[in-house]
């Protein structure tokens, strides 16, 4: 009962306004007809996917637009909180956390809303969505459950986001049909009805009855996932035979619309496989036999986009339980990571017309796309080197035992773990064991690489050879928090570190590098021009730096190629682009949009985490995306 009376006193606290509604407008589902009803009409979508965050808002009204001349009449995103509050109180939304203003362009290119605010939403992202810092805040923390602590959270989160929602539902005079509660929890081993009954009351408690409210699960997960009184939706792919969902979902919901709230026109991709492809004939098959039963369909997604900086997030697969996801998440969506039109999006045009309207709207074409001269970067030394703590680092802390990014409070990049091996223990060779590392580690003795340590391939141990030196460097990376399932994914060293197999090695210094704000990159490669060039070379981490010219007068998207470089991030005029790959693929190029760039002077600065680029640091921009090497 503990958990419910923390349900009550939530709900009693939380704000809320109450808006007249406008007159004339209602969206509501008539169980007897199984529809829609909008303004005492029935109603259907077809809707696709765009996620506001995965493209800057220069573009958002080319890509709605697009979408519209698709046919479709709606256009679903998740909201992320990690997005608006990515640290502990302090709310982004401007730039590209603008969803009202997203809001409106959709609104003005004759588009339905339809809105999912999780809390959680998986969608490939790190911690698919949560802010880090609920980790940092609450180390035991039981999210996605009726945990005190989490309700607490969430409720105040609500209370910053809904009441700049309210005024955009479809009863408000707004584009918004509907609104989701919680993100395929069916899929969660938790099972919380606690949880899920707070949810709906504290999302009901906003959206007053001025849109739907659904859920949404696979039609193996429904038993989880449903919520008395909320339109349960599902979620497939290709089919040959859909029908055999839509039974399953009416063992659970025996009247009401049938919505398909993430049909799979692609899927996405993790590093080190081939880029996932769905052909488009099947495609368009599943999509009529939906259509002809009375379907309601959403497509996921109808554009991707780009995890751009450190949004990636993972999924736990893998030799390691650990898979990484690539930094496009182009979908093989019927619009490409450009925004552009596919064979795929003219296939489903076509088909979807058959069903709906012609909206009238220009089909789109491709927009041109810039190559340019390839560019000789300097070098600019290495993280590991001491001018760079100096600059880059967030913090130096030392403690007897290992600290991992969340207990230091750091988001994302790396953390350097350095001690010294005392002589007692020095053998050769020696072997060095790493406890629950996530998620990767480069190791170091005296500022030499010497190998890798990787979660993903479940490799934790290394000899490490007398001669080389006595100071152990382990550079950890995070590589992006699990997204699906479990969301709990700490990072860094998290248990011991041992050696020759019995000795914990102790007394460590953390120095963190979140690679988080360009502006003190700019002041390093500033003030590096006047610094003493003779520094030690070190053969990884290393930073470089070039200018670069375009002469165009009209600006293009265009591609980094990364073909020939090893792992790292890579930021232009300060935007961060992602993260890079190319030794194990299959994302070879980075989409660089228009946005960022400008006619005169340009910056580049590329962080290499694994290789040392001598006068071989050519970087080349294609006019061609590669998502199929190497």
């Amino acid at each position: 009962m503990g958990h419910l009376r923390w349900l009550t006193v939530l709900l009693l606290l939380t704000c809320t306004v109450q808006f007249p509604a406008s007159a004339n407008r209602t969206f509501f589902i008539d169980y007897e007809r199984d529809t829609f009803m909008m303004d005492g009409k029935p109603f259907r979508f077809v809707s696709g996917s765009f996620h506001y965050f995965r493209a800057l808002p220069g573009s958002w009204g080319q890509i709605l637009r697009s979408m519209r001349a698709a046919g479709l009449n709606a256009v679903m995103t998740y909201i992320e909180w990690s997005l608006h509050e990515p640290t502990m109180g302090t709310y982004i939304w401007d730039g590209i956390a603008n969803l009202e203003q997203f809001i409106q362009i959709a609104e003005e290119e004759d588009l339905y809303v339809i809105l999912r605010p999780g809390p959680y939403i998986c969608a490939e992202r790190d911690m698919g969505g949560f802010p880090y810092w609920l980790l940092t805040k609450y180390p035991n923390i039981k999210l996605r459950t009726s945990d005190p602590d989490y309700l607490k959270e969430v409720a105040k989160w609500y209370g910053e986001l809904m009441p700049r929602i309210q005024k955009h539902l479809y009863g408000q005079g707004g584009p918004v049909i509907m609104v989701s509660i919680e993100n395929e929890y069916g899929s969660f081993a938790a099972c919380d009805r606690n949880y899920l009954a707070f949810l709906k009351n504290l999302t009901e408690s906003y959206v007053q009855n001025h849109a739907v409210l659904f859920t949404n699960d696979g039609p193996e997960q429904l038993q989880c996932g449903t919520i008395p009184g909320v339109l349960a939706t599902l979620d497939f792919g290709t089919t040959n035979r859909p029908d055999r969902h839509w039974q399953k979902l009416r063992e659970y919901q025996p009247r009401g619309p049938l919505v398909n709230a993430e049909f799979y026109p692609g899927w996405l991709t993790h590093w080190m496989e081939p880029m996932a492809r769905v052909a488009s004939e099947p495609i368009v098959s599943t999509l009529k036999a939906m259509l002809n039963h009375g379907a309601n369909v959403n497509f996921y997604m109808f554009f991707g986009g780009t995890n751009f900086a450190f949004t990636s997030g993972a999924n736990d697969g893998g030799p390691g339980n650990f898979d990484t996801d690539i930094t496009s998440y182009d979908y093989d969506a019927p619009l490409d990571e450009a925004g552009d039109p596919t064979t795929k999006y003219y296939a489903i045009r076509d088909a979807v017309l058959e069903f709906l309207p012609d909206p009238g709207v220009p089909v789109p074409v491709k927009l041109p796309k810039m190559k340019l001269e390839s560019v000789r970067l300097q070098s600019y030394g290495s993280l590991l080197s001491n001018y760079a703590r100096r600059m880059l680092s967030k913090f130096s802390f030392s403690s007897e035992k290992t600290l991992g990014f969340e207990a230091l409070n750091q988001h994302s990049g790396l953390i350097l773990y350095e001690t010294y091996i005392p002589k007692q223990l020095r053998r050769d060779p020696m072997l060095l064991k790493v406890e629950d590392l996530k998620d990767r580690a480069y190791v170091h003795v005296d500022g030499i690489l010497i190998g890798i340590l990787s979660r993903e391939n479940a490799i934790d141990s290394i000899p490490i050879s007398l001669g080389i030196g006595n100071r152990l460097q382990l550079m950890v990376e995070n590589q992006g928090r699990i997204n699906f399932r479990n969301a709990n994914d700490f990072k860094g060293i998290l248990g011991t570190v041992i050696l020759n197999g019995a000795n914990e090695l102790t007394n460590w210094n953390m120095t963190g590098f979140p690679l988080d704000n360009y502006l003190l990159l700019q002041d390093y490669i500033d003030q590096y021009s006047e610094h003493d060039l003779k520094v030690k070379s070190f053969s990884s981490m290393n930073i470089y730096h070039c200018g670069f010219e375009i002469y165009t007068n009209e600006i293009y998207d265009t591609y980094l190629d990364t073909t020939g470089w090893g792992k790292g991030v890579i930021f232009i005029n300060g935007f961060n682009l992602g993260r890079y790959w190319p030794l194990v693929g299959p994302q070879i190029t980075l989409y660089v949009p228009r946005h960022i760039l400008r006619k005169g002077n340009n910056s580049i600065t590329v962080i290499e985490y694994q290789m040392e680029k001598r006068g071989d640091a050519v970087i080349t921009f294609s006019g061609m995306p590669n998502l199929n090497g190497p």
